[in-house]
């Protein structure tokens, strides 16, 4: 009795393990790309907060004045007081300490989705496939949105990027990940 339970037990066991999965380049790219969103944005996240009690207006306009950046904006023909550059030194005067640390709190709790992600990636979870599916995805709108506001090559090539996970990972899901499927 116990040769049959053993050899049922051994039946089970080696129709429960799923086979190997094949090597996923394209995957790799994208684990890697979720891992450096989230450390830029924990990094963002932390400069942030270690900011937030600075005068970030008078860093600007210290900022403004280094010779490199005189000296990039004469050679990209930008005038100091170009209205964009205006416009950001504005938005850096509203901002408060709380206001700052709040935004870096937040940044940092955002990071925590592309680590998440990228290491649910790692090990072929098929939740992670599709965590990664919907937060790219998210996004894709609310790019389009602002390109068609202000086209930008960096924004078109981050929608492009969003947009290349988001059909990869969709194509391709029953390929490369892991799926916990029970047979009786």
């Amino acid at each position: 009795m116990s040769t049959q339970t053993d050899a049922a037990a051994k039946g089970w066991a080696a129709g429960a393990q799923d086979p190997p999965l094949k090597r996923a380049p394209t995957l790799y790219a994208i684990i890697f790309f979720k891992l450096v969103k989230g450390i830029l944005f924990l990094i963002f996240g932390i400069v942030l907060y270690l900011k937030a009690s600075h005068n970030l207006s008078q860093e600007w306009a210290d900022l403004l004045k280094t010779d490199f950046v005189e000296r990039l904006f004469q050679i990209l023909r930008i005038h100091p007081e170009n209205k964009f550059l205006q416009h950001i030194a504005d938005q850096i005067a509203d901002l408060t300490e709380s206001k700052i640390k709040v935004t870096a709190v937040f940044t940092v709790l955002f990071s925590l989705f592309p680590f998440v992600e990228g290491a649910g990636l790692i090990f072929r979870a098929s939740w992670a496939g599709w965590l990664a599916i919907g937060e790219s995805a998210f996004f894709v709108p609310i790019e389009i949105y602002e390109l068609a506001r202000q086209f930008s090559v960096g924004l078109l090539l981050i929608t492009l990027v969003n947009i290349l996970i988001v059909w990869y990972l969709y194509a391709n899901r029953e390929r490369l990940f892991r799926h916990h499927h029970h047979h009786h």
